[in-house]
């Protein structure tokens, strides 16, 4: 037995685990809804991570050099809370009595931000396996770029606990790959090999060789044939740590409900209550000293504070070293802490660059690969990379090595045919701390990464999404790769900031607010197909912000019509402004980068853009969806409600009316 394990008596231990077991039983039982069976299958494992493992202090849940823990399984959340309690953390009783009910800290699922402890959200199976590849990721890259000889101040493991959910799901596929292949040798997974789905045993569904697969993918796996035996846990994480040069998977058997004389290794005990009488019986099995709910034996809640303040010293031992660190590395260590504050460093706009007509008449996707290489040495905390898109995304970070296992330092990472894992992981990069994620694909291939946007999106996470190959511009490529229901699809996620640039100074002006915006995700969508110089530098910088501006307007009064766009399609609109002013036609042209931001301005900026009264027309190559609210009932929209077709761009612009007559048209049948 370890030196740790040693330290208090069976019995304790044993009282102190079942604590977990029965909060678990009782929230569930009162909430009428929720999973019992997992957190009492492994609260002993959930017990050795907090009291001997994890270096953790619940008073500082947030110190930089800490473990995490991410409970992919987020069904299983009990296990966390009642944890998260027991060691200490500001969770009350209360509020563990108060779970899945409104308001309250222990929601249905795990989420950040909501309950201290708490590093991801997760709930949706696999996301926090991919989460927990970004912990690592960040966590690898930061020592490489910060740790000196004899100071290790970034040093600390991630562990993630998955079910069999999680491993069915592809994202898991995709992240474990990645992890093995860039060798993350401080990630350490536990897989609950329990063998029960809602449906039934796993056998109805899935044959799969888990070890043979993450072996495969060169991780290192392990067995842990009794999750009660606390010396075993022991051992395998030693022998965990003991590989550094591969991330490990930790098989291990355990039997949902543990303990429920008629529930245990049984489908009824994943998703739903055992019963008032059937946690009577479990309970009795326990040998517990009440089968008042909710109970918590002084001992036990003693028992885990106890060995919880032996972790929190871990925390002390490191402000020492981050001490000595600051004294020898002070700009070092300065910059660190600006980067994990999340503080850009001054100055860094001065690095944008300026285009101007020589410059400027560029696909968007060419500018935003110009003010990346511009920005990369300004802001060192820039990490990124493409879904095996780098040259199409121009998403490259000139001048910057690329991250491999060999050199973790690198700041451009190749993830790989993975969306759905570089949206995950870089929710895990983004809440680490330290490094500002960014990552390129179609924009047609956010479906494939979605359930990730939008959890960056409830997070409220400072991800960069660089979308290229905006719209039926794309051409020959066909309907396959051309977006057409994306920008709406992304347009209807709450909390993400989707910028579609008319030209080179709308991208630079994006970029400075998906850079400096720190409330959610950002969408940079961009073009394929070169665009129009429009020369707007200085209505671009005062404008884009809002989401919405004056682009253009004819002298002589107020206009009699206002066409609205964005992205490649403003250019259109210019045209068929021109068109109509050579006719008398008094013109608005309103450049609309982004509707988010646009909705979120006053009342009397948007009618100052967008006068009442005035009919309006609005073009995009996409979806006529996002625009019904901003024209009203006496508008027009020249949009695609189709999926494309493949066929040079002008061809597929002319067929379905995305062109200036087009426009000129609508307008003059309105007024």
């Amino acid at each position: 037995m370890s030196v740790a394990a040693t330290a208090v008596s069976s019995a304790s231990m044993r009282l102190a685990i079942d604590t977990v077991r029965t909060l678990a039983m009782d929230a569930v039982q009162q909430a009428e809804s929720g999973h019992p069976g997992t957190p009492m299958a492994l609260a002993p494992l959930a017990y050795a991570l907090y009291t001997r493992h994890l270096r953790h202090d619940p008073a500082h849940p947030d110190w930089a050099d800490r473990d995490r823990l991410v409970l992919s399984a987020g069904h299983a959340s009990m296990l966390l809370y009642g944890s998260l309690h027991l060691a200490g953390y500001d969770l009350t009783l209360d509020d563990i009595k108060a779970f899945r009910q409104w308001g309250s800290r222990t929601p249905g699922h795990p989420e950040y931000g909501h309950t201290a402890g708490v590093e991801t959200t997760t709930g949706p199976l696999g996301q926090g396996v991919a989460n927990a590849v970004g912990f690592a990721l960040a966590e690898r890259h930061l020592a490489a770029r910060f740790n000196r000889e004899g100071h290790r101040v970034v040093d600390h493991y991630t562990y993630f606990i998955a079910g069999d959910g999680c491993l069915m799901e592809g994202i898991s596929h995709e992240a474990a790959s990645f992890a093995g292949h860039f060798g993350l040798g401080k990630l350490i997974g536990f897989f609950d090999d329990n063998r029960i789905t809602i449906d039934g045993r796993v056998d109805l569904t899935c044959s799969d060789d888990v070890e043979g697969r993450f072996a495969s993918y060169g991780w290192q796996v392990l067995h842990l044939a009794d999750v009660n035996d606390q010396e075993a846990i022991d051992r395998v994480i030693a022998a965990a740590k003991a590989d550094t040069t591969r991330p490990t998977l930790v098989v291990t058997r355990t039997i949902i409900g543990f303990g429920s004389p008629n529930r245990a290794d049984t489908a009824k005990a994943h998703g739903e209550p055992l019963g008032a009488k059937e946690i009577e019986l479990t309970k009795d099995v326990y040998a517990w000293p009440s089968h008042e709910p909710f109970h918590v034996p002084a001992e036990a809640a003693a028992h885990w504070r106890e060995a919880v303040a032996q972790r929190a010293e871990t925390r002390v031992q490191w402000l020492q070293r981050w001490a000595a660190y600051q004294s020898q590395h002070t700009q070092l260590a300065n910059d660190l802490e600006r980067r994990q504050r999340g503080d850009l460093p001054s100055g860094w706009e001065e690095a944008l660059p300026l285009f101007d007509a020589a410059s400027g008449a560029v696909a968007s996707r060419a500018a935003s690969g110009a003010v990346l290489a511009a920005l990369a040495p300004a802001l060192p905390e820039l990490l990124g990379g493409s879904a095996d898109l780098t040259g199409s995304n121009l998403t490259q970070l000139k001048g910057e090595s690329i991250f491999t296992a060999a050199d973790p330092s690198g700041r451009y990472i190749h993830y790989g045919i993975r969306e759905h894992a570089m949206g995950a992981i870089m929710n895990g990069v983004a809440l680490h701390g330290g490094n500002i994620p960014f990552g390129g694909t179609f924009l047609v291939f956010a479906d494939y990464m979605r359930p990730a946007i939008r959890l960056a999106a409830l997070m409220k996470q400072r991800v960069i999404y660089v979308f290229t190959h905006d719209s039926i511009g794309l051409g020959e490529d066909g309907p396959t790769h051309q977006p057409v229901e994306h920008l709406t699809s992304l347009r209807c996620i709450p909390g993400l900031t989707v910028l579609r640039p008319a030209d080179a100074a709308e991208v630079v002006e994006s970029w400075k607010i998906a850079l400096a915006h720190r409330g959610g995700p950002v969408a940079i969508v961009l073009s394929r197909q070169k665009l129009a110089w429009l020369n707007i530098v200085e209505r671009a910088r005062a404008g884009v912000s809002h989401g919405a501006y004056v682009l253009q307007q004819t002298d002589g009064g107020e206009p009699q019509i206002v066409l609205m766009s964005t992205g490649s399609e403003v250019g259109v609109a210019l045209n068929a402004a021109a068109m109509l002013e050579s006719q008398g036609v008094r013109v608005r042209v309103v450049s609309a980068p982004s509707l988010e931001l646009f909705a979120a301005q006053d009342n009397a900026y948007r009618t100052r853009v967008l006068p009442a009264g005035v009919p309006r027309v609005a073009v995009e190559a996409a979806h006529s969806m996002s625009w019904h609210r901003w024209v009203g009932d006496n508008g027009a929209i020249i949009s695609i409600d189709d999926f494309g077709a493949s066929a040079p761009a002008p061809v597929l612009y002319k067929h379905y009316g995305i062109t200036a007559e087009h426009v000129a048209e609508a307008a003059r049948t309105l007024i």
